[in-house]
């Protein structure tokens, strides 16, 4: 079964911290995936830029609307994710459980299958 492990941050954490330490929690991310991908459980994983540079799409009656970042109504980001070939969901809770992005942000595990569910 496959699972996904997001990483939803506060949108001004990034600032915060600065880079020094930012690349250093980006390091420790990595290590954290390559143990995974050691054990086979990594399917994908990405890591995504601030919402500063986003858009937002919306389609409505054939109308679209664009909406560039930064959202003021945005309080939290998905600052990433990993993908991964768990057996159970109580196996990818565990895995999010040992993600060091636990410690500074929430990890959100979510199961991947159709929407209508």
């Amino acid at each position: 079964m496959s699972y996904m492990l997001l990483i939803v941050e506060p949108t001004e954490q990034r600032e915060e911290r600065g880079e020094p330490a930012g690349r250093d929690l980006y390091d420790q991310m990595v290590r954290f995936a390559g143990n995974l991908k050691e054990r086979g459980k990594l399917l994908a994983v990405e890591s995504l830029t601030s919402q500063k540079d986003a858009v937002r799409v919306q389609v409505r009656n054939g109308q679209s609307k664009l909406v560039d970042g930064p959202f003021a109504e945005a309080k939290e980001m998905i600052g990433g994710f990993f993908l991964l070939n768990c057996d159970s969901r109580e196996e990818a809770v565990a895995i999010a459980q040992t993600c060091p992005a636990a410690a500074w942000c929430t990890v959100e595990v979510r199961k991947i299958g159709p929407c209508f569910i």
